[in-house]
């Protein structure tokens, strides 16, 4: 069977790099799932789950902004954020919500709300992910 090569890169360090058999993301324009040979395309990431099968298991993580390029044989993530299910600390992302929620009933210039709110979406995405896989 056919698989794709799929690498997530943060600023920090590689996060990801296996042969996969399908990825399900979180695109701009809503959830894309992408199997080997798929059209290829480069469109922004939205915060959410990053769902890969592998040898018919499948596994999640939480993904932040960024950009992703499909190819028929691969699909490259940059993003600002990924992490897998384990890492997730639940007691911080809720105090990242917490902290985002009451940012945003104060005064902000508007860089900063679309700072805090990607922060909020970030948090979001771990506390689903997170809760999805051990609930």
């Amino acid at each position: 069977m056919a698989t794709l090569k799929l690498e997530i890169v943060t600023p920090e360090e590689k996060i990801y790099s296996e042969d996969v058999d399908m990825v399900t993301l979180p695109g701009s324009e809503g959830e894309l799932g992408v199997y080997p040979n798929h059209v290829p395309v480069l469109t922004a990431l939205k915060p959410g789950e990053l769902r890969i099968v592998k040898d018919g298991r499948e596994s999640a993580m939480a993904i932040g902004e960024g950009f992703v390029e499909i190819k028929s044989d691969g699909v490259s993530i940059l993003t600002d954020m990924a992490l897998q299910t384990e890492k997730i600390d639940i007691a911080a992302a809720e105090a990242a919500v917490a902290r985002a929620q009451a940012a945003m009933k104060e005064d902000h210039s508007a860089e900063e709300v679309v700072a805090i709110q990607a922060s909020l979406q970030k948090a979001l995405a771990q506390l689903h992910v997170k809760r999805r896989r051990h609930s």
